[in-house]
């Protein structure tokens, strides 16, 4: 222990990130995610209790760890670094004792790991480990992409070549697009060229290699590749230079039987701002949609992720969670962690009571999922009664920036659209004008009650709107 005494440091920044979910409506996020207890610290480090490694994960992925550091370190001037231990929770029941992981009655317990009985993937570092076929539950929404994805990892370049995966948020394009990649890779090992990053990615790294004069280097590492996996396609809307390069790209891998695979969001005859010859490129192979998954299939997706996760929880809980989360497998486990989280913490079995209170945000938003941005556009236009031309136009008047404002705002809190994609979506607009347009009106909800009303009004009426 040093002469260092960082405890009241780390409560107050506790205490300055707590004010800030309140603010948000979100206190009980907070309560959940920050669920952390000093112990002790030294000249460096603060050393805090939680209740379980995968609590402790849960944190740090979130960023939750990282935010508590910089908060701290702005209170102290010193850059300070937590380090956590474990510490089981006694909870008491009929008057005994017990610790949270031996009680016997508890729902939420450490489960023995099943052998491995397939080969041992070779890691990628543009992939993720656990986006294997062996990892993905094709049901009735997705046994068609699954078998597609799957012959043409089995047979590169001449199954199916390219391959398109689309559909919306969360069902699993990237997954099945990368578990072709761990297939071939962990077939061909290292000798195989595999590139797997998103268009954005592409984009920018194309953009910086123009500013650089290093285009040359740029075409070589990608027309040399044995395999391209590119995801959300739809980024490339609008962006000419970027088109022509990877038409370029695409018939040299083409050419020479090379896998490419694409994700998209939308079917390609919705993309706009594409090039007719990359469209028909986009479109020589096979194009496959996946579906919002039926009951059955949310049932095994959430059993799956909770063999992965090494829990398990009452199988009426697993019911309850399939039948109301109906939007995408990402929401689904999204409510898995928080309820494996929530019965770690306070130590009490899971309940179908204790899910719904759990999980009220989430249940009251069944549509998020499916949320468009067009949908959004149209409501706010039939709102203030203009046009949807006027939302995506470029006209200056109050009357229709206001409105397209707003309708930026939502379509960026609701749906998953990076600025760039925005600005595509609302006339082309550059990404810097989109930013500045939401950052207008998130500044203007902190002292404006009205406008804060007409966007809660305009929010329930998306989420309520069912496609």
């Amino acid at each position: 222990m040093s002469e260092q005494n960082y405890k009241e440091f780390f409560e107050e920044s506790l205490n300055i990130i707590h004010q800030e979910y309140i603010s948000q409506g979100k206190e009980d996020d907070f309560r959940l995610w920050f669920n952390l207890s000093y112990v002790e610290d030294t000249i460096s480090e603060i050393t805090v209790s939680v209740a379980s490694q995968f609590m402790w994960d849960q944190m740090v992925n979130r960023g939750n760890v990282k935010k508590i550091q910089q908060t701290i370190s702005e209170l102290t001037g010193q850059n300070i670094v937590l380090k956590h231990i474990i510490k089981k929770r006694v909870i008491e029941t009929n008057n005994t004792e017990l610790n949270t992981y031996e009680q016997k009655n508890i729902s939420i317990q450490n489960l023995p790991k099943t052998e491995n009985k397939i080969k041992e993937i070779t890691k990628h570092p543009q992939l993720r480990e656990d986006f294997t076929f062996e990892n993905f539950i094709p049901g009735d929404n997705s046994i068609y992409p699954y078998n597609a994805s799957l012959a043409a990892a089995k047979n590169p370049g001449k199954a199916y070549n390219p391959i398109l995966i689309y559909g919306g948020v969360g069902l699993g394009k990237t997954h099945l697009m990368q578990a072709i990649g761990n297939y071939i890779y962990n077939e061909k090992g290292e000798k195989i060229k595999l590139s797997c990053l998103s268009a954005e990615s592409f984009t920018n790294e194309f953009v910086k290699a123009i500013k650089e004069q290093t285009t040359d280097k740029f075409k070589n590492k990608y027309r040399k590749l044995d395999i391209l996996l590119l995801d959300d396609i739809q980024f490339l809307q609008g962006k000419d230079s970027t088109q022509e390069e990877l038409f370029h790209t695409f018939n040299e891998l083409y050419d020479r039987d090379c896998q490419i695979v694409f994700t998209c969001d939308r079917p390609i005859s919705e993309l706009k701002g594409i090039t007719d010859r990359l469209r028909t490129r986009f479109s020589r192979g096979l194009n496959v949609d996946l579906q919002p998954p039926n009951f059955e299939n949310r049932k095994a997706i959430l059993q799956k992720k909770l063999e992965l996760k090494g829990k398990s929880i009452p199988d009426e809980v697993i019911d309850f969670v399939a039948k109301n989360i109906q939007t995408n497998v990402r929401d689904m486990e999204s409510s898995l962690t928080k309820l494996i989280g929530y019965a770690e913490i306070v130590g009490k079995n899971l309940t179908i009571e204790i899910a719904q209170q759990q999980l009220r945000d989430i249940f009251n938003n069944p549509f998020t999922g499916t949320i468009t941005v067009e949908h959004v556009q149209k409501t706010v236009a039939n709102h203030f009664n203009i046009s949807l031309a006027d939302i995506k136009g470029k006209k200056r008047d109050k009357k229709f920036v206001i409105p397209r404002q707003i309708a930026i705002y939502i379509s960026r809190e609701l749906t998953e659209h990076s600025y760039p994609e925005l600005g595509n979506e609302f006339g082309g607009k550059d990404h810097t004008t989109i930013m500045h347009s939401y950052e207008k009106v998130e500044t203007q909800l902190k002292t404006d009650s009205s406008l804060s009303s007409t966007i809660n009004l305009l929010t329930r009426q998306i989420k309520d709107f069912k496609n």
